[in-house]
């Protein structure tokens, strides 16, 4: 996927040692040996990095300005079903390459919170974020982050987020919240350390089933539907305007409740060393064997709620579904499921100073329990398990001219037993004239997600359909050229038994491919300099192509380009950026939502088409530790006939995109 043009920038010196990816500095020796207590030059500013859990270096953060999407986690290639916080889909063929159990709800991944994004800080001086936007129709979003060291080998981290948007049309309200605690603690002798990480995710958006006659209504001479939220919705009470900032009351919608609980716990047999100051002794330790264990529990809680379903027949006629008896009568379906799994692994470093070459072999037991309720069926429990190994061979070079990642698991017995994934990628610094190469292969056998099984909730199909495994093999590649900041990537997907919804005639059908079927998809990257210095345009480009007969329809061509200013206009401490943007896709049949299973299903009917590309006007300033996003959205919609902003895009059938949109941001951070 495109995630932003490639940051070139360099660490600009610190006290972490990156090739061991640890606290450094620690522990004792003559005369203290703190190098965080004990800085000189620093004691007025701040150092401070971050890693992941699963990395060993440590990484800067991305001072870049223009990129908007990447500030509120909508990347531009996400196509939303029109309000901030609703279900969205990717306009790249990104299918899901992940062995296992998978429950199957992915239309609200973007607003998660996950362990895999969790950051683990270093840093010198306690840090925090604060982050504040408005937008039209009172659309709001808060963050708040804070980290520091409480010991100098244990640092903590604590972050929430709040998302909260009504929306233009009605009945497409969002209420989201997010928390996330980290810890990461490390003896002073640098052989034990342990990491903590909790994750919570509360998402709650209201469901419409979309617009009632898309074009009558939109298109309509004037009149009380260019109050848009005046528009009648297939699913949902009528409540035209309701605005009610910070509302929870979501009468017809999706629930998604998920929580993650995760230790994991190191221990280091290798060799110890030191370095030898004018004024201290600083320990070292270099692994050559480590054992780790990992526990972690976590639950999922799906729902879909309509407390007045028998207001409407869009059940019987979209789903066959018996109506209910009376109007206040209460449609709902749930999946929860709670999955503890515990895993031993073993790593070994051949090099002891380059801990980011190691050979890691382990096995997990994980423990699967699940309870259904729905008013189509009655409520019942499952038990499982699965038991899988895996192993993974990393070798990053202290020179980077070569990097080499291999990884693998097989699950051997239990629910998705047979399941596994291959994956290698090598990586090379070809020279800083020319760039960085990287080429990889992946293979993925899985078990199709569960919401595709008959003990589902969501398994509405009238039938009980056995599905073989889904298998996908990817063949990739990239050109990086920073200097020239371009970046190339093409990946050709081969999928064989790829499982997908389809609705036929009101019947919600799951289906499986028949035969095998291929995707390529190409990508590029790249800023040109125009004019004057600070002058810029940037492109992302994408192609992509299905090849056979396959149940996937894709816009062949989709960009997003920006035109505009980045510099400092002569003003020391003052960074800008300023401009217009502008995103388009071609025409092609989307996929369709399904409110009521929370997924987009496969149609072959209904082609999809902008009628102009999204515009976007933009002024994004920083000042020091304090950063500005003005932007004025969606201008395309001008309709100077009508003498407002109604010409709304419908990138999803029946869920059109807003009119004027304004945005205004705060990210605003603080040294203690």
């Amino acid at each position: 996927m495109l995630t932003g043009f490639v940051n070139t920038s360099k660490a600009q010196g610190g006290f972490i040692n990156q090739a061991q990816g640890r606290f450094s500095g620690l522990g004792g020796g003559k005369g203290g040996g703190d190098s965080i207590a004990h800085r000189t030059g620093l004691e007025d500013s701040i150092t401070i990095h971050f890693r992941y859990l699963d990395t060993s270096r440590f990484q800067n953060f991305d001072s870049a300005l223009y990129d908007f999407p990447q500030r509120i986690s909508v990347p531009w290639y996400q196509i939303t079903l029109g309000n901030y916080g609703t279900a969205s889909r990717s306009l790249l063929f990104s299918p899901i390459m992940k062995p296992g159990f998978d429950p199957g709800f992915h239309a609200l991944d973007i607003y998660n919170y996950t362990v895999s994004e969790a950051r683990f800080y270093n840093t010198t001086r306690p840090y925090a974020e604060l982050n504040y936007m408005l937008g039209s129709r009172s659309e709001q979003l808060i963050r708040l982050m804070h980290t520091q060291n409480l010991k100098p080998n244990w640092n903590m981290v604590f972050e929430y987020r709040l998302i909260n948007s009504p929306g233009f049309f009605q009945n497409q309200n969002t209420n989201h919240n997010n928390y996330r605690f980290t810890s990461w603690y490390q003896s002073k002798n640098k052989r034990y350390q342990n990491f903590v990480v909790i994750v919570g995710n509360k998402l709650q958006t209201g469901e419409s089933g979309g617009i009632q006659n898309d074009h009558n209504y939109l298109d309509s001479a004037g009149g009380a539907y260019d109050e848009r939220s005046n528009i009648p919705t297939q699913i949902g009470a009528d409540n035209p305007g309701s605005r009610n900032f910070f509302s929870t009351n979501i009468l017809t919608g999706t629930f998604y409740t998920t929580a993650t609980y995760m230790l994991r716990q190191q221990y280091d047999l290798g060799q110890k060393d030191s370095i030898v100051t004018d004024s201290s002794v600083i320990p070292l330790f270099y692994p050559r064997l480590r054992l780790e264990h990992t526990i972690d529990v976590t639950t999922y809680n799906y729902r879909f709620r309509d407390t007045y379903a028998g207001d409407s027949a869009y059940y019987s006629h979209n789903y066959l579904l018996k109506r209910p008896n009376t109007i206040s009568d209460t449609f709902y379906l749930r999946d929860f499921w709670q999955v503890l799994t515990n895993d031993f692994s073993m790593y070994t470093f051949p090099d002891k100073k380059n801990v980011s070459q190691f050979l890691k072999l382990g096995a997990a037991f994980q423990s699967l329990h699940a309870r259904f309720d729905s008013t189509i069926y009655q409520g019942n429990s499952k038990n499982t398990y699965n038991f899988f190994v895996h192993g993974e061979y990393r070798n990053r070079t202290r020179n980077q001219k070569w990097d080499v990642e291999a990884s693998g698991n097989f699950y051997v017995n239990g629910f998705n037993a047979g399941d596994y994934n291959a994956n290698i990628s090598l990586q090379r610094l070809i020279s800083k004239k020319i760039g960085y190469l990287q080429v990889g292969f992946q293979n993925t056998n899985r078990t199709p997600s569960f919401v595709f099984d008959p003990g589902s909730s969501f398994y509405l199909d009238t039938t009980a359909v056995t599905l073989k495994k889904e298998n996908t093999t990817v063949l990739y590649g990239s050109f990086v050229q920073p200097k020239l900041q371009l970046k190339l990537t093409g990946s050709y997907y081969l999928l064989t038994n790829y499982a997908y919804f389809m609705n036929v005639d009101s019947l919600w059908r799951v289906q499986q491919a028949p035969s095998l079927f291929n995707v390529l998809q190409i990508t590029a990257e790249k800023i040109f300099r125009i004019g004057r210095k600070g002058w810029n345009w940037k492109t992302w480009v994408v192609l992509q192509q299905r090849v056979g007969n396959g149940p996937i329809n894709l816009p062949g061509f989709s960009t997003r380009n920006q035109i505009g200013y980045d510099g400092n206009l002569g003003f020391k401490n003052l960074r800008i950026s300023f401009g217009g943007e502008m995103r388009y896709f071609t025409s092609y049949k989307a996929p369709n939502y399904s409110p009521l299973t929370g997924q987009y299903y496969y149609q072959d009917e209904n082609t999809v088409s902008l009628r102009l590309p999204d515009i976007s006007a933009f002024l994004h300033f920083r000042i020091k530790s304090f950063s500005a996003y003005v932007r004025a959205e969606n201008l395309n919609t001008l309709n100077p006939s009508k003498g407002g902003f109604t010409r709304n895009n419908v990138p999803t059938l029946n869920y059109p995109y807003p009119g004027l949109q304004i945005r205004v941001g705060i990210f605003w951070s603080f040294v203690n």
